[in-house]
């Protein structure tokens, strides 16, 4: 062994002891990773393959007190931290250059209380693992679009998922969290216990700590609901889509309906509606009829699913890990036919088959919600709006970013100077990160000097407290 050069949180380098590093290591049960280690490589990358980091330390957390140990160690360093959960943070922010990662993926326990109707999950778990302990007792909560995202990310930043129009955001259905702060401390938060901590970890993002568990009210989703998508050829996107504004704006609470451009498997563009019903299913076909009969759809593949399939519907390719990918996003109040029509031409031009627009309604129970209830103020009933660039060739990432941004900037002028904090992209700018936050973020910049004044975990949608 000998000392390794690390990166501050100011951006210089320091030199790191040998003894110390190996002081750290001899206290985390999980283990800690320096470059060349067996397994490094596999946890500097994350689910953003156009993202290429090289942590000093990656720091494996089996439980709390792992996790308390590379807070201190990080703090007494100054060094940068990473916060690694799901991995599946559109800019990249699970690995950092030169930091400490401090991974908390390992921590996977689940407990689920039938009778209270409650779950705790720890920090490591994904939706998918989350969804199929909860499904043995025909229970689910509001969750992610991607099985493979981490709870832990999602629900900081708010939580748009499949039960969203009935039970409201990830947010609206937390009950406790239990956090190591940045100066190495533990805490819980709840309505009880630190209540301004709870609001501010309702939408504030990783900002407040490290999140090791999160308790859930849970709901019955049955064992089956309806789910699916409806396909129709690119030609008929343009009145596909302002179907799809209309209908979204009448649908009961129990519906969803997320609409995309995208290309088939091995075809030509497409324009996809994907919904799915909370309900009876029989009441579900009934609602769902006026998008299933539009038109001359080429397929329909909606029908009866548990909750836990119908989470994976988005899964091929965008839970595949390690494609290159660049990810713009904002709100939108509405959908415009002037942004229609921007994105229905730039989809008949995909320079690569994986890329997609994808528009999740926000609706129902979610809007419903008083904006200063908790951090996530975006409460307005809108669009969650994304271009997701992927491709799998490295050389390609100048021109794929180029052609994003270029399409993005005809956009802008059709959405809100707003995004949903979870699909802030690493270049938005600081503005954008702040209204994003909406009237919300005074009290949360208050809350930020509060816990994380020398903001230690700065790599986030950044509430900077200087």
């Amino acid at each position: 062994m000998s000392d390794i050069n690390a990166t501050t949180l100011s951006g210089s380098t320091v030199t790191l002891a040998d003894s110390g590093v190996t002081e750290l290591a001899s206290r985390l049960q999980g283990g800690l990773l320096r470059p060349g280690d067996d397994g490094y490589e596999a946890g500097r990358h994350v689910w953003n393959g156009n993202i290429d980091r090289h942590p000093a330390l990656i720091a494996r957390c089996t439980g709390v007190a792992d996790v308390m140990a590379a807070v201190q160690f990080a703090r007494a360093n100054n060094l940068l931290v990473a916060l690694r959960g799901g991995a599946h943070n559109a800019a990249g922010n699970g690995t950092c250059e030169g930091g400490i990662v401090i991974d908390t993926s390992p921590m996977k326990g689940i407990q689920v209380d039938p009778g209270q109707r409650t779950a705790r999950a720890q920090a490591g778990v994904v939706w998918r693992e989350f969804d199929r302990e909860a499904q043995v007792f025909n229970l689910g909560t509001t969750g992610g679009t991607v099985s493979n995202t981490g709870i832990a990310g999602l629900t900081l930043g708010g939580g748009v998922g499949w039960l969203m129009g009935k039970h409201g955001l990830t947010v609206d259905n937390l009950l406790s969290v239990d956090l190591v702060t940045a100066d190495g401390s533990f805490v819980r938060a709840s309505a009880d216990q630190n209540p301004d901590l709870f609001w501010g970890l309702r939408g504030g993002g990783g900002n407040f700590g490290i999140t090791t568990s999160f308790e859930y009210r849970l709901h019955n989703v049955g064992p089956v609901v309806l789910g699916g998508m409806v396909l129709w050829p690119l030609p008929a996107a343009r009145d596909v889509l302002r179907m799809y504004r209309d209908f979204c704006q009448t649908m009961p609470d129990e519906a969803e309906a997320f609409a995309g451009l995208l290309t088939a498997p091995g075809g030509p563009p497409v324009v996809a509606v994907i919904t799915g019903y909370n309900g009876p299913i029989a009441e579900g076909e009934r609602v769902l009829a006026p998008i299933r009969s539009f038109g001359q759809p080429i397929m329909d593949v909606v029908g009866p699913m548990p909750h836990a399939v119908r989470n994976t519907i988005l899964d091929d390719p965008n839970a595949v890990h390690g494609l290159q990918r660049y990810w713009k996003s904002g709100f939108s109040p509405d959908l415009s036919d002037t942004l229609i029509d921007t994105m229905v031409d730039a989809a008949g031009q995909f320079p690569s088959p994986l890329s997609a627009f994808l528009m999740v309604n926000i609706h129902g129970a979610a809007t419903r919600i008083d904006p200063a209830a908790t951090a996530f103020g975006m409460r307005s009933p809108q669009w969650d709006v994304n271009l997701v660039s992927q491709w799998t060739d490295p050389s390609q990432s100048a021109a794929q970013t180029n052609w994003t941004r270029g399409v993005w900037g005809r956009m802008e002028a059709s959405l809100a100077n707003s995004a949903y904090i979870n699909h802030i992209a690493g270049d938005d700018r600081p503005e954008k990160v702040r209204a994003s936050y909406g009237a919300n973020y005074d009290r949360l910049l208050a809350l930020k000097r509060r816990y994380d004044p020398a903001n230690m975990f700065r790599l986030n949608a950044n509430i900077n407290p200087a």
